[in-house]
């Protein structure tokens, strides 16, 4: 087995290595170089390398915010905001950064189909007053405007015009278009070559406006990405020093790691709060052997599911103590505001979840599918495998379907589940990025885009909505908690546990570990 993995690990690596080529590694590749189709993660931390936002987050402080494409801004009313926009920005082709690229790239986003759309709503209407000025209109007041648009990359109007994406890839209907697979905007790296599950390349951009400023702050001149599927081999890589870095070791290596004196290992808290969510809108649900009905409609079967998991056993069996459950979904709920005497998980307890399954009408149980990506978090495949375990001893036959995120998140997008897995975060700990596009429902402005189960509450929709707007930080604050209550009340959700990330990288390499999971290379060095 070892010399395989070394076979496959020479086979992939073969050549050299420059000392300022950046290796690196993690499970899976990137869905999409269109930087509005697709709001995953991974996927926005490959895009951030040759886009950018108008307004950045500090590298020493990951809650505070500076300047990139805007130099400035202001909200002068409370329904209109200023940007004032970096002069002598180029993108990658040479053409000049202006305004009218900012309006062009907002409006484009809010035809994205995922929750571009709605950060691009809530950003508000863009106006260009003149090449470097920029008027934002909001439908209502927003409390967390600079959160909002740092979720939209610009991108130049006549390179989309030019190659036909002046709308975003649908990458729900896997719609193939030039911004899908090239890449063209004003950040520190240029792409050079993308084989999609093979090798992402890119180099760092010489002409890059943040060079003049001292922004660029590591070493690093190439990047070269890798991914690979198999832990086993992805850990071999990096112990041969074939790869600089992986972003995602497996935890059973973890402890094992920090012993390793060519090995260094990077970890924290992630800003992501892992869940199960549920249809709760098909009369019939799918994939299941109930029919003519939904049991998931039925807060007592979704209660009996919740009560049947002891998360404290995936916590130590499957995440090898690197999780931390709660019963409240949000990625940050400290950060949230959200009180301490709120984190309350209903009771372990698999006598009442048969119970209340009896009461619903099901005392010997039923079968269903639950629909996991294998490569998106940490150990999801696992997860999914041991709730599945743990739902069986109270006469659920569930079926795990998994599949690589390029799969799962079309299909789960399409609403094509019984039941999903999902995690959340990676931006703000504001609970307003979770609650409007993930609780609450569906609507034409972009509203409930990632509430892959529908799940509804006309009063938490109300709630959200007020909340939104509401500029008074207490009754904001009281919104808030009122809004986690009922999202627990009614478990709309089933929430898991926040995620606690480890890097992993060889002795001579220096990361700078963030919450939202995204390795910034130009903050990164190579001795």
């Amino acid at each position: 087995m070892v010399a395989r993995i070394v076979l496959v690990v020479a086979c992939l690596f073969a050549g050299g290595a420059h000392a300022v080529n950046f290796r690196w590694s993690s499970q899976g590749d990137a869905a999409t170089l269109d930087p509005h189709s697709q709001n995953e993660t991974f996927n926005n931390g490959i895009n951030q390398l040759v886009y950018e936002p108008l307004a950045t987050r500090t590298r020493k402080d990951y809650a505070a915010y500076e300047p990139a494409l805007a130099v400035g801004w202001s909200n002068p009313e409370p329904t209109k905001w200023i940007f004032n926009l970096r002069r002598g920005v180029k993108f990658q082709d040479g053409t000049p950064f202006t305004a009218d690229d900012v309006v062009f790239t907002f409006n484009r986003a809010r035809e994205s189909a995922v929750t571009f759309k709605l950060y691009a709503t809530q950003s508000g209407v863009p106006r260009k007053i003149d090449d470097y000025t920029v008027e934002f209109t909001t439908p209502v007041p927003n409390p967390v405007m600079l959160d909002t648009v740092t979720s939209i990359y610009v991108m130049s109007k006549a390179w989309c015009e030019k190659h036909g994406v002046a709308r975003p890839q649908n990458f729900v209907a896997k719609e193939e278009t030039y911004s899908v697979r090239n890449a063209m905007g004003t950040g520190p790296y240029r792409l050079v070559t993308w084989e999609p599950g093979v090798k992402l390349l890119h180099e760092k951009n010489k002409e890059w406006w943040g060079l003049r400023e001292g922004r660029y702050e590591g070493n690093v001149d190439t990047l070269e990405y890798h991914p690979i599927g198999n832990p086993a081999t992805r850990m071999a890589a990096l112990k041969s020093g074939q790869l600089d870095f992986v972003l995602d070791p497996p935890v059973q290596d973890v402890a094992r790691l920090r012993e390793d004196p060519e090995i260094r290992v990077w970890e924290g808290r992630e800003l992501r709060v892992i869940f199960l969510g549920l249809d709760q809108a098909r009369d019939e649900l799918l994939y299941s052997t109930v029919k003519g009905r939904n049991p998931f409609k039925d807060k007592r079967v979704r209660t009996a599911l919740y009560q049947a998991i002891d998360v404290n056993a995936l916590k130590t069996q499957v995440m090898r103590g690197l999780s931390m459950p709660t019963g409240i979904t949000l990625p940050d709920a400290k950060g949230a505001g959200v009180p301490d005497s709120y984190e309350k998980r209903l009771p372990y307890d698999t006598a009442a979840s048969r119970k209340l399954l009896a009461e619903a009408g099901y005392p010997q149980g039923f079968g269903f599918t639950l629909t996991c990506p294998s490569d998106r978090y940490v150990n999801d495949e696992k997860l999914c495998v041991a709730v599945a375990a743990m739902w069986a001893r109270v006469g659920l036959d569930v079926k795990v379907e998994s599949m690589p995120k390029a799969n799962y998140f079309p299909k789960a997008q399409r609403r094509d589940t019984s039941a999903h897995l999902l995690g959340w975060g990676g931006g703000s700990s504001d609970a307003i990025f979770l609650l409007k596009p993930v609780l609450h429902s569906r609507n034409a402005a972009g509203a409930g885009d990632a509430n892959y189960g529908d799940a509804t509450s006309a009063e938490l929709d109300a709630l959200i909505d007020r909340l939104e707007g509401e500029m008074d930080a207490a009754k904001r604050q009281d919104m808030v908690n009122r809004a986690v209550k009922i999202v627990q009340d009614e478990v709309l959700v089933i929430p898991l546990h926040v995620q606690v990330i480890p890097w992993a990288s060889r002795r001579n390499v220096t990361v700078v570990h963030r919450p939202n999971n995204i390795l910034i290379p130009m903050w990164t060095t190579i001795k």
